[in-house]
């Protein structure tokens, strides 16, 4: 639906422009030996990245199209597709669209079994619940090592998870350092954890089911998965034994901390207020819907948060607060700086190229503007003291005027060496050819 267009509109939108500009401008000046160099190019809108692993230099890029294809080390995209799902996909829009291809990850005994573990948004499945709108899939297929291509008729469904709505679908895939594969899951979508397929007190506190969860699996013992012992309720029956953790609205991406105690990173997309990283321990609660980052949350008034809610779960677990969180553009509160509409998520630097971010928390959020293509590079850095708290700053590119990018960051990858990279689209639909992938370099 159209807004109205009247003078004190086009005056209010040009201050508050004019606001997201000087503070780029700000955070630009504060740092300027870190830049975005193009690797490549020719995607659509490329989601994930993942190091292929032959100690090749090799990297593998999914794109949300329901394509993936080889990046060789020097930059060159390989003509050949190395995946394709778009046949298999439930029907993307052109425009804006969360569904699609969303996730990658090679076994870690790739080299002996050739195992490769996707996620995408499937048709909706013939015995799922009436009027949801797709079902998300965790597959497996067979990689050909010898010429380094997926034999597609060997994809096995690992697990399947019903989704009511189009959005918050999460769909990060990846192994942890303890062998085991684990997946995001949004809350089910639409808004406010509410509506068609969502449980009267919310999908992600509940845990009965696996939306607003970080799933983990074995996948290695049974078939199709099997359920690691010390999972948080794989023997007590108070929930789905696949959890791991959970109180979350739509996790979009997730890393390991290859360094330190290797901890796990989600990045939980907000509602309308504060977009929040939380650092992920078994069993955790992380509070949404009764919370939006640090904040008390009702879903009837989303933008008016109460003074007082629950501080623990129904379980009588806390409710554990994120590392770290942010102003949304849309949040009008005094408290912290806007810094952007959407998070992505990142990575903890582990790389040789930019050794002053060794051990900082290295990410993105989509855009500072809905229309016109703003994303921006963010900073965290953890606290000196147990007591202390991570501080969060744009972290400002020498490559790009003003320090943000002109265009939508859609994702971040980590190729095998701990250096980072940027995945971006022009548009924030899903056509052309806009996508490119940019490598995070000294300046």
């Amino acid at each position: 639906m159209m807004r109205a267009v009247t003078p004190k509109t086009i005056i209010s939108k040009l201050a508050a422009a004019l606001t997201i500009c000087a503070a780029a401008a700000s955070a630009f000046a504060a740092d300027q030996s870190v830049g975005l160099r193009e690797f490549a190019a020719g995607f659509t809108s490329p989601v994930t990245l993942i190091p292929y692993p032959d100690n090749s230099g090799r990297l593998l890029v999914g794109d949300q199209i329901g394509t993936a294809h080889i990046i060789d080390k020097d930059g060159k995209v390989r003509p050949q597709t190395f995946l394709d799902v778009r046949t298999k996909l439930a029907q993307i829009k052109q425009g804006f669209d969360e569904r699609g291809l969303l996730g990658l990850a090679f076994h870690p005994k790739f080299a002996e079994n050739g195992r490769l573990f996707a996620f995408y948004s499937g048709r909706l499945r013939p015995n799922a619940p009436q009027g949801w709108n797709h079902t998300g899939k965790l597959v497996e297929y067979k990689v050909n090592q010898q010429n380094a291509t997926v034999d597609f008729s060997s994809e096995k469904l690992i697990l399947e998870v019903d989704e009511p709505q189009d959005n918050h679908n999460g769909g990060q895939i990846a192994f942890g350092p303890d062998g085991h594969l684990y997946l995001a899951l949004g809350d089910g979508g639409g808004a406010n954890d509410m509506g068609l397929g969502h449980e009267p007190e919310g999908n992600a506190q509940r845990t009965d089911n696996l939306l607003g969860k970080i799933l983990r699996l074995d996948i290695d013992s049974k078939q199709p998965y099997g359920i690691p012992q010390d999972n948080p309720f794989a023997t007590n029956g108070k929930g789905r034994p696949e959890i791991y953790a959970y109180g979350l609205r739509n996790p979009w991406r997730f890393s390991f901390d290859r360094g330190g105690s290797r901890q796990l990173f989600a990045a939980d997309v907000g509602q309308n207020m504060w977009e929040e990283v939380n650092i992920i321990v078994k069993g955790g609660n992380y509070g949404w819907r009764v919370r939006e980052g640090f904040h008390c949350f009702d879903p009837k008034s989303p933008e008016k948060p109460p003074q007082d809610c629950p501080k623990v779960g129904a379980l009588g677990e806390p409710l554990l607060d994120p590392a770290f969180e942010y102003r949304n553009m849309k949040n009008n509160s005094p408290e912290g700086e806007k810094l952007g509409i959407s998070i992505n998520g990142g990575y903890v630097y582990r790389g040789k190229a930019l050794p002053h971010l060794t051990g900082k928390y290295v990410f993105a959020d989509w855009s500072q503007n809905w229309a016109l293509g703003m994303g921006v590079m963010l900073l965290a850095t953890p606290p000196d003291s147990a007591n202390g708290k991570w501080t969060v700053k744009q972290l400002a590119l020498a490559s790009h005027e003003k320090g943000t990018i002109q265009g939508y960051i859609v994702g971040m990858g980590e190729d095998a060496d701990g250096e980072l990279y940027v995945l971006t689209n022009a548009s924030n639909g899903l056509v052309g050819k806009t996508g490119k992938v940019y490598k995070l370099v000294p300046m």
